[in-house]
């Protein structure tokens, strides 16, 4: 599956406006910096700058809470107009305490404020603006990937990932929210071991183990390095999109 794994970030990424054409951007940077793309190559695009260049940014002034989002603001210490696009972008609040809300995403994911972020916004520091996650980050992966596709030659992955919690351990990981042209999990059950005992539940978070790897060279504050280049990446098993590694709700032990 791995071979000489190499990561590096792609420099000379510009702040993103709404608007802005990121497959390009990308080929740009692509093209300057003599990084050609293979087939088997994977670019980690942060979700930031896809949620910028779609125009996700919402201006606080705009918003106006509800009743429900003035009750847990008061549990959670935070913005009214915050919690109003908290629950505006949720389909469930699993958990509300001082400074944070657990969620079911309308997407199906479970994160932290649904994925709303105010940092590394320009002109942010009265917080007065906030990002959403994209409408649809798997068509907005499938639309990269086609596009960085027709104008290179090349067939490579695309991964969009964030930085999300994990339940009983601190810190963030990067994981993929969506991706295109490879596998998110692979699956081993059935097949046997060094040993050639069958496997059981192996299946590979596969999308998510590159997503975190490539966050060593993308960093997770003030780098400003929101693209990366996997290679010698080598998988032939099955593509799925990254739904597939959202557990239904019915096997959730977490909830």
């Amino acid at each position: 599956m791995l071979d000489g794994v190499q990561l590096r970030a792609l420099p000379g990424i510009a702040e993103i406006q709404p608007g802005d054409d990121l497959a390009a951007i990308i080929r740009q940077s692509l093209t300057d910096h003599n990084q050609p793309l293979a087939d088997n190559s994977v670019l980690v695009v942060a979700q930031k700058i896809v949620s910028k260049a779609e125009g996700r940014l919402v201006r606080l002034c705009d918003v106006s809470p509800s009743a429900r989002a003035v009750e847990l603001s008061e549990i959670t210490k935070k913005d009214p107009r915050l919690v109003e696009l908290v629950l505006s972008e949720s389909t469930a609040i699993l958990r509300a305490v001082p400074g944070v809300m657990i969620v079911r995403h309308r997407l199906g994911y479970i994160m932290a404020n649904a994925g709303i972020d105010q940092s590394n916004l320009p002109g942010n520091v009265d917080g007065e603006q906030a990002l959403l996650l994209p409408i649809d980050p798997h068509q907005s992966a499938h639309n990269l990937r086609l596009a960085l596709t027709t104008q290179s030659g090349a067939h490579p992955g695309v991964i969009i990932s964030d930085s999300f919690g994990r339940p009983w351990r601190n810190g963030v990981v990067n994981v993929a929210l969506a991706c295109s042209g490879i596998p998110a999990l692979i699956d081993q059950s059935s097949q046997p071991d060094r040993h050639g005992r069958i496997l059981q539940h192996t299946v590979i978070a596969y999308a998510d183990a590159i997503a975190a790897g490539a966050a060593l060279v993308m960093g997770e504050s003030a780098e400003g390095t929101p693209v990366a280049i996997v290679t010698g990446l080598h998988s032939t098993a099955p593509i799925n999109d990254a739904n597939a590694i959202i557990r239904p709700l019915e096997s959730d032990l977490f909830q």
